[in-house]
């Protein structure tokens, strides 16, 4: 039977068989492209193989050229330097001989010399002794001479001291002490002001004399200048609290003498006010006990004050005491309680009086007998004082203290009597016509209402009531005995001047740093304003000047210590301080007199 075979299942075979043959060639070329890539990476590596081996044979030959082109120079300056060796063995051989030559010499002169010191050794045995004891002579007298000198040094000194001291005294100064504290850690901290490349820690305020400091003013491009301020006194860093004590204890005397006065510690945050007037240990409670060597003004100006009482008779003075700070333009009695003995409300008013003092009211005092009281209640309400930390110090205070200690005499000295008889007999000469007291008179002479001795000896701190001794209208017989005289020692640690950008605070702590500044820009005006002694002086700007306006302005005697920091880092501040003081040395506080030469203040 014949076989019938479809054509189209033949080509379908074929196509079949060819596209396979077509695949595996496909996969055939896809091997070879794949080797042949390979190959490309491999000759690319041997490339850049062979470019880098000849780039490193290029550095060798050149590194090789470099060296032999050293070797040539180095063999060019040894062949220099073996001819120079050669000329200078050349000369040393000259000099040893020449050397030999003097050694020689010197050698025979030696001899001859010595030979003559024999000689005149001899000669001179005799004598000898008879000029040592004249040359002893002679630096002894010289030594006495000397030490002479420095006495008299001394005491010309002190009497320069004295006599300036008195003058301050007559012109009615304001006495300003300076004192420059030492290098503390928190100094080391570098401070981040635009262009301040001196280092923060570098010392430029320095103490150059007993009555002279210098700062160092650095500036980038500018050479070093110096500026020099003058003052009573200096105090360095070496100096302990009790050599700045006693160079304010003469003003204590004074108390008992009827005067008032004021020692007021002025300076920036971290200069070390608080240790001037407290002293770095606090009084321990219940306790009396305190390292004398670090106690400040404040203790040892209340030992000294009882010690100068104890002189007297026994009872003739009796002592209160008040503490007060200022916060935030408030005055607040930091020893105000309740009838229960609890903290009451402590914000209180400050009221000019009718003879022109400034007084608090409502203040709380507390009598007190001997130092230890006085320091027990100051240590109880300093928790009571606000503190706040910043980035100059840790325990910065944000607040003015004020602690016054009112003296009470029933039987006023020989002095504050004559005193008191003086005035009197002025204010009766300068009367024109015969005025006598009435509890409805309210036209006396306005300049009775500034009488210092008025203030001395009828003092409105305790009760604002008064008599008829202490008013403005005055009596044809003025009476000095019918009430005891009152003299105040105000103790005044003043809040640091802060730079808002150096303290870093913000907040509350900002406000306070407004007020502080305020304040003491306030007490810089007053004090200006004294200086240039124009007829307003600007006390009630602020409730600090108004509290102290009988201190600043009045008959006190006031002094000023300048606290500053030595370091770059707080430059100025410590200038700014510095010529707060030079301000203050330039007012001279006249007393108030009558009729046209009446002070106006308001």
């Amino acid at each position: 039977m014949p076989l019938f075979i479809n054509r189209d299942q033949i080509f379908a075979h074929q196509v079949h068989l060819l596209e396979h043959k077509l695949r595996s060639k496909e996969e055939r070329i896809l091997e070879l492209e794949t080797e042949n890539a390979i190959l490309h990476l491999r000759l690319a590596e041997c490339l850049g193989k062979l470019r880098r081996d000849h780039e490193e044979e290029t550095k060798a030959l050149n590194h090789h050229q470099h060296q032999r082109n050293a070797q040539k120079l180095t063999r060019a300056a040894l062949a220099k330097l073996l001819s120079e060796v050669q000329a200078v063995k050349q000369d040393l051989s000259e000099l040893f001989a020449v050397y030999l030559s003097f050694s020689t010499e010197l050698e025979e002169q030696s001899k001859q010399l010595l030979d003559k010191l024999e000689q005149a050794t001899g000669s001179l045995n005799g004598h000898r002794g008879d000029e040592v004891q004249n040359l002893q002579a002679g630096v002894a007298a010289l030594e006495r001479s000397l030490e002479e000198e420095r006495e008299r040094c001394r005491a010309e000194r002190q009497r320069r001291k004295e006599l300036h001291n008195a003058l301050v005294e007559l012109r009615g100064n304001i006495r300003v002490h300076c004192r420059v504290r030492p290098v503390l850690p928190f100094d080391h901290v570098q401070s981040f002001t635009a262009g301040s490349r001196p280092a923060s820690s570098e010392e430029v305020v320095s103490a150059v004399s007993d009555d002279m400091v210098m700062v160092n003013c650095i500036k980038t491009g500018i050479p070093v200048q110096n500026k020099m301020f003058e003052f009573e006194r200096v105090h360095g860093p070496e100096d302990s609290q009790d050599a700045v004590f006693e160079e304010v204890k003469p003003l204590l005397t004074s108390l008992l003498d009827g005067y008032n006065v004021c020692i007021m510690a002025y300076g920036q945050t971290g200069s070390g006010k608080t240790h001037t007037m407290m002293g770095s240990q606090l009084l321990e409670e219940h306790s009396g006990t305190q390292q004398e060597t670090r106690q400040g003004i404040i203790p040892n100006a209340a030992a000294e004050l009882f010690r100068l009482i104890s002189e007297k008779p026994a009872g003739s003075y009796t002592v209160e005491v008040s503490v007060m700070e200022v916060y935030n333009n408030e005055v607040l009695d930091l020893l105000a309680r309740d009838e229960q003995g609890n903290a009451a409300d402590q914000r209180r008013d400050v009221m000019t009086t009718s003879s022109g003092a400034s007084q608090v009211i409502s203040l709380t005092y507390e009598p007190v007998c001997n130092t230890s009281e006085v320091m027990q209640i100051i240590s109880s309400v300093l928790k009571l004082r606000a503190h706040c930390p910043t980035l100059v110090h840790t325990d910065s205070s944000r607040s003015h203290l004020i602690v016054t200690l009112t003296i009470s005499s029933k039987s006023p000295n020989a002095l504050a009597l004559a005193r008191k008889l003086q005035s009197a007999k002025k204010d009766m000469q300068g009367s024109t016509q015969k005025e006598w007291w009435s509890p409805r008179c309210r036209r006396a002479n306005p300049a009775n209402r500034h009488s210092s001795d008025d203030h001395l000896f009828a003092s409105t701190a305790t009760s604002p009531c008064r008599s008829p001794s202490h008013s403005p209208c005055p009596s044809p017989r003025p009476s000095i005995s019918q009430a005891p005289f009152k003299t105040k020692l105000q103790l005044v640690d003043l809040a640091g001047s802060e730079c808002v950008g150096m303290s870093g605070v913000s907040g509350a702590a900002l406000w306070e740093v407004s007020c502080i500044n305020r304040s003491l820009s306030a007490l810089s005006d007053v004090l200006g304003a004294l200086a240039e002694q124009r007829p307003h002086v600007p006390y009630r700007n602020s409730k600090l000047t108004h509290l102290l306006q009988d201190a600043i302005g009045g008959d006190a005697k006031l002094l000023v210590m300048l606290c500053v920091s030595p370091t770059q880092r707080f430059i100025t501040e410590s200038l700014q301080s510095l010529g707060f003081g030079t301000r203050a040395r330039q007012v001279q506080k006249e007393l108030p007199r009558r009729k046209n030469n009446t002070l106006k203040v308001k």
